[in-house]
């Protein structure tokens, strides 16, 4: 099991597709990477050299925000947002979508399990 970022990528997969198991890479910023450092994506994990990992490992910790860190970064832009008012922080802070979709039927992830109104009927007496 390979450890990059603090992570274990798995080793059955393919170079490219396992570095996306990091949170902030995705498979753009894998094949761009890859592809600066002369390495092939296309080999599994496991038949990868420890001298090219080493390399994937240091150019991660030079210019890509991950992890950890980027966590932080996200977190802090919401609470900026709710902290200024703006718009999309009080989405934020009501639970619900901040892109603009529409919330009348849909939004049920964001929005959480749907919760039935009665009919408005009274409820007849129970037979004694």
């Amino acid at each position: 099991m390979a450890r990059i970022a603090g992570t274990n990528i798995p080793t059955e997969k393919r170079l490219e597709i396992a570095l996306t198991y990091i949170y902030g890479i995705g498979l753009n910023t894998s094949q761009k990477m890859l592809k600066n450092l002369n390495i092939d994506g296309n080999q599994r994990v496991k038949n990868v050299p420890e001298s090219e990992l080493t390399k994937i490992r240091e150019y991660i910790d030079k210019n890509i925000t991950v992890e950890a860190d980027l966590s932080r970064v996200v977190t802090g832009n919401i609470k900026r947002l709710k902290e200024i008012k703006a718009y999309r922080g009080l989405r934020h802070s009501a639970g619900l979508p901040s892109r603009g979709q529409r919330t009348k039927t849909n939004a049920r992830t964001k929005r959480g399990k749907k919760v039935t109104m009665g009919s408005g009927k009274k409820k007849s007496a129970a037979k004694t």
